[in-house]
């Protein structure tokens, strides 16, 4: 079990928000490493496993016209997968993977090219959405080592938006349901 997966099942608990995932190239790693966390169920809504390009459009929303223009290795495809995966089954937050993992380059985009990508609920504060967020990566390694570093990412990315909306009351609570940890 990852502990980035158990950090972000635990403050989507204490913050009651729910989780969807939308993979591509890591094919249902990310789904599998968030299930894998005890307690899991209370925030995990579900994932699609969008790896065929008609897919994304089909499942997830994911614009034709950038598809076939882009094709599905690119930052806005995968910024449009978390959102397209948050509204399908109607949760909080979507994360969302997009990339090549090799061994042969995919839409003229090399091996190693990944798009990791957030979209969160609107902040009352700005209006903007709490996600919608987009990271490039450039990975080195096998296909194993590909797709667990994306896992890695996205998960991370996701932790981080969290963390950065965390307020003090959500800590202290967390605080009290763990023990005083």
């Amino acid at each position: 079990m990852n502990s980035t997966a158990a950090d972000v099942v635990r403050l989507l608990t204490v913050r009651g928000e729910t989780l969807a995932v939308a993979e591509s190239l890591t094919g249902g790693l990310v789904a599998a490493d968030i299930t894998a966390v005890s307690g899991a169920s209370k925030v995990f809504r579900g994932s699609v496993t969008a790896y065929a390009t008609e897919l994304k459009r089909g499942l997830l929303g994911v614009d034709a016209a950038l598809l076939a223009q882009r094709g599905a290795v690119d930052p806005q495809v995968a910024a449009q997968m978390a959102a397209g995966v948050r509204k399908a089954l109607d949760a909080d937050w979507g994360i969302a993977t997009t990339g090549v993992a090799g061994p042969e380059p995919q839409d003229d985009k090399p091996v190693g090219t990944v798009f990791v990508a957030v979209d969160g609920p609107l902040r009352a504060d700005s209006g903007s959405a709490g996600g919608g967020k987009v990271e490039a990566l450039r990975l080195n390694g096998d296909r194993a080592e590909i797709r667990m570093e994306s896992v890695r990412s996205v998960l991370a990315l996701l932790l981080k938006e969290l963390a950065g909306e965390h307020s003090g009351n959500e800590r202290a609570q967390d605080t009290e349901q763990n023990g005083g940890f």
